[in-house]
């Protein structure tokens, strides 16, 4: 909590006692003596979205400062429920002698008090107007998570004056939620059934209406859907969902509309196995159908490895695909779709393949890449027929696609409707000065509400991150001083960077030198996880 003045903390006291507000930020401003445009918490337009008519306050002053701020004024105090104020200084009520023009300016009642009624009166407006917002609040959101993530969104789901709902597992109780922006938080054991969390879930809609239900994690989207489908909420449905989950479905559908991808088989008839590793040449791929990132793939160089392989996994064979491994540089598309439109595409590059870091070890980075160039033009075409096709209505998704090193070619290798990983989003956000996380959630809240969604402006510069497990628990990245450095990741156990440039190769000439010393300075390995852990 942060004050600019000792009068916050009895009004503070007052809330807090009765649990009305979990973090406040009084700030009065040396001439209007306003808590800026009334008051802020954490995030200070979610308080204000939840507290639409707000309370200015106002000091004494000269008539000269209030014409000059007459403007601001006149904007203002539009939808202001009352005004209060405050004397400068005393226990005096000393009307100002501009309490008229005031008056005219605002068109409201003003109400005049001492420094002791002040904040029992400042304090009781506060609460007044967000019972009143509570009474009448917007739609409820639910947001299913089994990971932490998706905070930005959250916050975004409160400013549009939703009521957010979160469900997340038990061990992510005390995680870094915004709790300003919750309405409630509700946990539930990990490794829960579908039945047990849609029994959780009707439970909790039987005093609850919940308009919309999210999947902030990817793990987390069938389960969603088969939410939405069980209780005919709106959204993506089962079948849609495993386009976007499922490497073999989204595999066959897109070589169905055309799209280039590496041959590949299911892991389900020997016969067609057999056929398969007679005509597509080694080495080849065996990937889970329904992981994320690089889990659980192996690479495997002849008949004899793939069927030893096929014997660990036992039953679990059928849960895998077979593909041709196809050397070149990955690069991923990440995108927003509204209406069945991509309306925004993002081309980035990876430097080494992520499944090369995840199973070998090293920096991982990723750069945008040079606007209206063959990668750029080629990947965002490839990449708006791709999940169009898959049945994509509205959403955020996280495309990648890799260029043959042979061929030049490019092949899809995998999609996704959801946020990229690894801070990309904070890449995105650096680059074109939108953040997907919030977009999404405009997007939702547009859709909800019957209303066209409207892409912000886009700038145009160039970034990228590089990013590493580091041997230390707090790596200090202080010593990397380029101007272009415009966000220092603080994770534990990782060390990672984001610069920003109007010129690409500055941004591609930073990287390479980050990464190498990265290397030298930070980096270290760990076995590949089971599954993921973030």
């Amino acid at each position: 909590m942060q004050f600019r003045t000792g009068i916050g903390q009895p009004l503070c006291a007052k809330l807090f006692q009765q649990q009305r507000i979990a973090a406040f930020h009084l700030v009065v401003t040396p001439l209007i003596g306003s808590v800026n445009g009334a008051f802020g918490c954490c995030d200070g337009r979610i308080l204000r979205a939840c507290i639409p008519r707000l309370v200015l306050l106002m000091p004494q002053f000269k008539v000269g400062p209030v014409q000059r701020f007459q403007r601001r004024l006149q904007a203002g105090v539009a939808e202001l429920d009352e005004i209060l104020v405050m004397p400068a200084r005393g226990p005096r009520i000393v009307k100002p002698k501009n309490a008229r023009y005031i008056q005219s300016v605002c068109g409201k009642h003003i109400k005049y008090h001492t420094h002791k009624t002040f904040l029992s009166a400042l304090a009781g407006a506060i609460l007044a107007a967000m019972k009143t917002h509570e009474e009448a609040s917007g739609e409820m959101i639910l947001c299913i998570s089994t990971y932490e993530k998706g905070q930005a969104l959250l916050r975004e789901l409160a400013c549009l004056r939703c009521r957010v709902v979160l469900l997340t597992v038990d061990k992510l109780h005390d995680a870094d939620w915004p709790r300003e922006a919750l309405h409630e938080l509700h946990t539930m054991p990990s490794g829960m059934t579908q039945e047990q969390i849609t029994n959780t879930v009707t439970y909790l809609a039987r005093t609850r209406k919940f308009a919309r239900i999210l999947a902030l994690d990817e793990f987390d989207m069938e389960v969603v859907a088969g939410l939405r489908e069980h209780m005919r909420v709106p959204g993506m449905g089962t079948t849609t969902t495993q386009y976007f989950r499922d490497k073999l479905a989204m595999r066959t559908k897109a070589a169905h509309l055309g799209v280039r991808v590496p041959e590949f088989t299911s892991v389900v008839n020997y016969d067609d196995l057999r056929v398969y590793m007679e005509n597509v040449p080694a080495p080849w791929l065996l990937k889970p159908r329904s992981e994320a990132s690089a889990i659980g793939i192996r690479k495997l160089h002849g008949a004899e490895q793939v069927w030893r392989a096929l014997d660990e996994l036992c039953d679990r064979q059928s849960y895998f695909l077979l593909e041709r491994f196809v050397p070149g540089d990955i690069f991923h598309v990440d995108g927003i779709v509204a209406d069945s439109k991509v309306v925004f595409a993002a081309v980035h590059q990876y430097g080494q393949p992520p499944m090369q870091v995840m199973h070998e070890g090293g920096v991982f980075t990723t750069r945008a890449v040079t606007r209206h160039s063959r990668e750029d033009r080629e990947m965002k075409t490839i990449h708006a027929s791709l999940v169009i096709g898959l049945g994509l209505v509205r959403g955020v998704t996280h495309t990648e696609f890799i260029r043959s090193h042979e061929t030049g070619e490019f092949y899809f290798l995998e999609t996704a409707a959801r946020v990229g990983g690894a801070f990309i989003a904070d890449v995105i956000e650096h680059t074109y000065g939108i953040n997907p996380w919030v977009e999404w959630a405009r997007l939702e809240v547009a859709a909800m509400r019957g209303q066209p969604y409207v892409l912000p402006p886009i700038r145009n510069d160039y970034a990228g991150s590089v990013l590493c497990l580091a041997r230390v628990p707090e790596p200090d990245t202080s010593h990397y001083d380029a101007v272009e450095i415009v966000y220092r990741m603080q994770k534990h156990h990782h060390a990672g960077l984001i610069v920003r440039s109007a010129d690409a190769d500055r941004v591609a000439e930073l990287l390479d030198s980050y990464s190498q010393r990265f290397l030298e300075e930070f980096c270290a390995s760990q076995p590949v996880p089971d599954k993921p852990t973030a």
